[in-house]
């Protein structure tokens, strides 16, 4: 019975989610501009996932309103700054550097030369 008990709960049970498809398009070059556009952009109720690769409903309404900018004919860099105005920096999957990303882009730097510093100081202790 007890395996029986774990078998059900752990048993792989299929799921049915939306995939993230190319929007049926008649132009290949629309849809190629749109998909890399949907590269550079973040989902925003996702962890680090661009709005190509998320299944979430809001990444897809996010494509489409990438795709139906491109339809209306703006450019690449007016559909990301539409994008960026409507949701912010956090939309760019590659902030900018700017004053109030400064700390984003040192960080990583500032705690990978203080574990250093800690590690050198730690290994020269006598035991």
């Amino acid at each position: 019975m007890r395996t029986f008990l774990i078998l059900l709960f752990f048993w792989p049970m299929p799921t049915f989610a939306q995939l993230a498809g190319p929007t049926v398009s008649a132009d290949p070059v629309l849809e190629d501009r749109a998909r890399e556009i949907a590269q550079s952009l973040r989902c925003v109720v996702c962890q680090n996932q661009s709005i190509d690769e998320s299944d979430a409903p809001l990444a897809q309404d996010m494509r489409k309103l990438v795709y139906s900018r491109l339809q209306d004919g703006d450019s690449n860099e007016d559909v990301i700054n539409f994008m960026r105005d409507k949701y912010g920096d956090y939309v760019l999957l590659k902030p900018p550097v700017q004053s109030n990303t400064y700390i984003l882009w040192v960080m990583p730097f500032l705690l990978l030369l203080g574990g250093l510093i800690w590690f050198l100081r730690a290994g020269r202790r006598p035991s």
